[in-house]
């Protein structure tokens, strides 16, 4: 985690490739990363709504490391910067 965010980290996403960090502190729960996920496509939901809240009290969001591939379409388009995902 960068220092001075609060958030977490879902480790080993996309087969142990990558880790995925979620800053709370800067999530104000808009869903744009859900909506544009290429995995969340019919029965497959990759990103979801945490039980973690964001800025405004909001739901965070959290991958489902079986489903997530790390391509990092989540952060490129979240507004605030709230995603990261670190390749190993």
């Amino acid at each position: 985690m960068t220092t001075g965010y609060k958030g977490y980290k879902i480790a080993d996403v996309a087969k142990g490739k990558a880790d995925y960090y979620v800053y709370t502190d800067l999530c104000k729960g808009c869903g744009l990363c859900i909506a544009r996920c290429p995995m969340n496509k019919g029965d497959q939901k990759c990103l979801q709504w945490s039980k973690e809240t964001g800025l405004f009290q909001t739901p965070a969001v959290e991958p489902n490391p079986e489903i997530c591939i790390g391509c990092g379409t989540c952060a490129l388009v979240c507004p605030d910067s709230a995603i990261r995902i670190e390749k190993k």
